[in-house]
């Protein structure tokens, strides 16, 4: 491991890359030191996960040069980057959910015994890696049993399973805890001290202010600039990010309507679950904050009918529904954005008419899928939504993840709900993405349409929500409404500290 700071370590050269003869990358140049953290911004669709993807061999560029140590090299797959000392942690699992925790960690590059895998040995460096992540995590537990942050960590200790110079970080805090989050910045501080150099990518402006010394700007593929963050406040990077100045991120309230619109009564679930009630009204935004694990989504996984109740009732409208599946919700006017859109809402190698149409797909079948009317619709969003993306044509994993992000969102709304649930609605999105979102929001509840949010994000949930319903070890711990709704006060909930506690300083 190159232990020598602050001398450049990698260098892209005029970096270019098209796809299907869209330019996406216009001459990128920039010069990487070790054992600094280099973060990147730019809106989602800017090109900072393609040029990632260059870095770590994912996607050959179309021209240009790479030079590692002042030699050029030639990164032609992630296994050749690999042995170079690059390691990426994706925006995006790239997990085997039928394998465990150790198979996934060590897969592509397993420790033999003679002919035979040394399972006991890969058991071991997983539990090491897993106890520097300050994670509980069981080495054999299955990948399909794990919640989302629990993924993400084991795409870290996957990442940092062999010796790295040069680790790429496309997201890794979208939904982690602060507590997770600390733990992670504690890591990247040991690893920059050990000469390792961050590639860190970011929507989270505090964060990149925290954590990195540069700053590279991306916009429509073009490098921007590259700057000290010291420098820089959180306005002057979003200024820098957008090309232009942001106004109020958060829309102001609409007013809430008197009707309820659905009605959860004593909603259980073994060992997840305790007797869960609350009401939320047409026009209202309730929020639901808790630690990770502490039950908000398998709550709305059970209210959709996507995961089995042991009791509990639900009222739409004053109406006892009956909800089995997925299919029953829709049919009752609610629709569930999950926090995980690759793995349960959108399909990769769809194009975005076949991926907005994939619930509402009843209603463009006449006989036969009337194609154009799916086109249309899809066409209508993509403008409604600013969508950026080649053609309609396109496949989705062809697209940023914010731009992703809104065509699942797309996807619900043409079902016609009259109740959202809204899992980490701006997951790995950029400030500006995440203005129109909250805007769309507020217009939905301009309609009369009720909007449950569960977010690990306390700004986004405390400039949303008219209430909001802390979750502490699957019982609602507490109700905080108007002037109560401050962070200090969702995180006493959400850990059970009263206030007579010492104040906790925020993580970030």
């Amino acid at each position: 491991m190159n232990k020598t700071l602050n001398e450049p370590i990698l260098r892209l050269e005029n970096i270019r890359k098209s796809f299907s003869g869209v330019q996406v990358l216009h001459g990128i140049d920039v010069t990487i030191n070790s054992g600094e953290v280099l973060g990147i911004l730019g809106e989602n669709g800017a090109g900072k996960s393609t040029l990632l993807k260059v870095i770590s061999g994912l996607h050959q560029a179309t021209s240009g040069s790479v030079y590692l140590d002042q030699k050029q090299i030639h990164i032609k797959n992630p296994a050749v980057a690999k042995k170079y000392g690059i390691a990426m942690i994706p925006q995006e699992f790239n997990l085997v959910s039928t394998l465990n925790v150790f198979e996934n960690v060590f897969l592509g590059q397993e420790l033999k015994q003679g002919r035979f895998l040394d399972k006991n040995k890969m058991r071991e460096r997983t539990q090491a890696l897993l106890n520097q992540l300050e994670t509980h995590l069981d080495p054999d537990a299955l990948i399909e049993t794990l919640s989302v942050a629990e993924k993400q960590m084991v795409e870290i200790a996957k990442a940092l399973v062999h010796d790295v110079r040069i680790l790429i970080m496309d997201e890794p805090t979208t939904v982690l805890t602060n507590q997770e989050v600390a733990v992670l910045f504690r890591l990247i501080d040991k690893l920059k001290a050990q000469g390792v150099t961050i590639v860190f990518i970011s929507h989270k402006l505090k964060e990149v202010k925290l954590l990195c010394d540069r700053l590279m700007i991306l916009r429509d593929g073009h490098l921007v600039s590259i700057e000290p963050v010291a420098g820089l406040n959180e306005q002057e990077m979003a200024s820098k990010m957008v090309g232009r100045e942001l106004n109020q991120i958060f829309p102001e309230h609409s007013q809430a309507s008197t009707e309820i619109a659905l009605q959860v009564e004593q909603l259980s679930i073994n060992n997840l679950l305790h007797n869960i009630e609350f009401k939320v009204h047409r026009g209202e935004i309730l929020g639901f904050a808790g630690l990770i694990g502490s039950g908000r989504t398998e709550m709305a996984e059970a209210i959709m009918g996507l995961r089995k109740k042991n009791s509990g009732k639900v009222k739409i409208f004053n109406q006892d529904v009956t909800i089995h599946a997925a299919k029953d919700a829709v049919k009752h006017g609610l629709a569930y954005l999950s926090e995980d859109r690759q793995g349960s809402g959108l399909i990769m190698n769809f194009n975005l008419p076949e991926n907005i149409s994939l619930i509402s797909l009843k209603k463009y079948i006449k006989g036969f899928i009337q194609h154009k009317k799916t086109t249309e619709s899809a066409a209508r969003y993509s403008e409604q939504f600013a969508i950026k993306a080649p053609s309609l044509d396109s496949e989705l994993q062809y697209l940023s993840g914010g731009n992703q992000q809104k065509v699942y969102l797309a996807k619900w709304m043409d079902t016609d709900p009259e109740i959202l649930i809204l899992d980490e609605p701006t997951r790995g999105v950029d400030i500006n993405t995440k203005k129109d979102i909250y805007h769309f929001i507020h217009s939905l509840t301009e309609q009369g349409k009720a909007v449950i949010i569960i977010s690990s994000e306390m700004e986004e949930l405390i400039g949303l929500s008219h209430r909001i319903l802390v979750i502490r070890e699957g019982k609602i711990a507490g109700e905080l409404v108007g002037k109560e709704i401050e962070e200090q006060k969702i995180m006493f909930l959400a850990a059970g500290v009263n206030d007579k506690t010492p104040r906790m300083e925020p993580i970030l």
